[in-house]
């Protein structure tokens, strides 16, 4: 059973003892005492919860109020905060005391600020966080740790136009020209003769870092200067459903109005935003919902969020909130003549679940959410009483100049999840490798070969 961190420093030693005075059980016991959260003596919000919008505006608030509500506190409210797209969700306990948790979504890039200046307990982030970022919280401990780094939700940024635009695909980079300012006009893409309007999350979107990173900067191109900049998701969606001519890009849950039209990368067919390509992180544009806290957090707030956050109820939640959960599911495919004949029978014969495993940057080492996925693919083999003989799996890797190298690299990568599974009980139908087969993003940059270097999960 996991530990909360022990107290390392005299404040919050301080506020240890004034919670233990209070009669709750508080740092450095197990995981079920929890079941009373401290609530500061001062009044002070017990949480603050500071970062992307994407995460702040409906999905954050929504797993502290299912916290909240399993912790057994009655009359949640959600309420405004001090400044714009800031939230307050009160509850309170059994003895009638009051408990308030800050959202401020202002970006992801604010949520490492407020971790560096104490403003913030955990902080939101729809990216990865960056070298930089991580070199500058070293203090704090090794941000980019299993016990730091939280994948919390799936989400996949939907490029949208108005519902009356005839185009239904476009290449990541045609995308990247359109926001260039090099394509200036749909007639220039087979569509309707008119100037295109860009629509754009601001410079502190962790929306705007990922379409920066998967779309612009892998192509070489910058946002034009006349894009018009958005703090708000919902602002920026409708703005593009009610303009004819418009074009933005948005999380999943926010395209509202609007009309997301499919995407292809490198090799890969136009795919749509739906929810089993963004399980498996295929689409181009699919992304990782992140919440990030110092390894050695003593805030027991923390900690209760983020293992909430990971449980059935949690990604429930998450579900709710108009993102896609990491709850393992099998999924039919239909087979199409695109594909390796020995791919083609996995499909007539077997299922595929809903997760992807990848790996650490350069590495042959699974990453954090992989890490996670293992335990969430075993739960799932044990309770469908498909641990022995049940499990085909199967390796991809981005294109080498031997195809056979391509395809020892790609096998030995579905080794490596093997190796974890087995650890579980699991024993094996087959495992394979397709080496450079069947791509789902561009190997000219990192991004894509990254996304390239996985291994599916295929069930009978």
């Amino acid at each position: 059973m996991s530990r909360a961190p022990s107290v390392c420093d005299r404040e919050t030693w301080n506020r240890t003892l004034a919670y233990l005075l209070l009669g709750f059980v508080c740092y450095a016991l197990p995981w079920s005492v929890f079941a009373a959260l401290p609530i500061p003596p001062d009044q002070s919000s017990a949480l603050r919860l500071q970062g992307s919008n994407t995460i702040g505006a409906k999905l954050g608030p929504a797993l502290v109020k299912g916290l909240l509500e399993q912790q057994g506190f009655s009359s949640i409210r959600i309420l405004p905060g001090d400044a714009e797209n800031e939230q307050k969700i009160v509850g309170i306990n059994a003895q009638g005391l009051d408990v308030t948790i800050e959202v401020a979504a202002h970006g992801s890039g604010t949520g490492f600020v407020g971790l560096s200046d104490n403003t913030a307990d955990l902080a939101a982030s729809s990216r990865p966080i960056k070298s930089s970022e991580a070199d500058a919280l070293t203090a704090l401990g090794d941000m980019k740790s299993r016990d730091a780094e939280h994948v919390v939700a799936l989400d996949g940024l939907a490029v949208i136009l108005n519902r009356d635009n005839p185009l239904d695909a476009l290449r990541t980079e045609q995308v990247a020209q359109i926001f260039a300012g090099e394509i200036s006009d749909w007639a220039q893409l087979g569509g309707r003769p008119g100037a295109i309007t860009l629509y754009a999350r601001d410079d502190n979107s962790g929306t705007y870092d990922t379409f920066k990173e998967l779309v612009l900067s892998a192509n070489g191109k910058s946002l034009a200067s006349t894009a018009k900049r958005f703090e708000s998701s919902d602002q920026l969606s409708d703005s593009v459903s009610q303009d004819p001519n418009g074009i933005g890009f948005i999380g999943l849950p926010y395209i509202r109005q609007a009309k997301a039209v499919a995407i292809a990368a490198g090799e890969s067919q136009p795919m749509l935003p739906s929810v089993t390509l963004i399980a498996t992180e295929d689409y181009p544009l699919s992304r990782r919902l992140f919440l990030y806290h110092p390894p050695q957090q003593a805030n027991p707030w923390v900690a209760a969020l983020t293992r909430f956050a990971h449980s059935p109820r949690g990604q429930a939640i998450v579900n709710e909130s108009g993102f896609i959960a990491q709850t393992v599911q099998a999924v039919t495919v239909a087979a199409n003549e695109a594909m390796p004949a020995q791919y083609q029978t996995l499909t007539r014969e077997a299922q595929r679940l809903s997760v992807n495993f990848r790996f650490q940057e350069g590495s042959s080492t699974l990453d954090n959410k992989a890490l996670r996925d293992i335990e969430r693919v075993a739960s799932y083999l044990k309770d469908q009483d498909k641990l022995r003989d049940k499990v085909v799996l199967v390796g991809f890797g981005d294109a080498k100049k031997d195809a056979a190298r391509a395809e020892l690299l790609s096998k030995l990568r579905a080794m490596a999840v093997r190796r974890e599974l087995a650890k579980h009980g699991v024993l094996f139908r087959d495992i394979t490798g397709l080496g450079e087969e069947m791509p789902v993003a561009a190997n000219s940059a990192d991004e894509g070969r990254i996304k390239n270097r996985r291994v599916e999960v295929w069930v009978y």
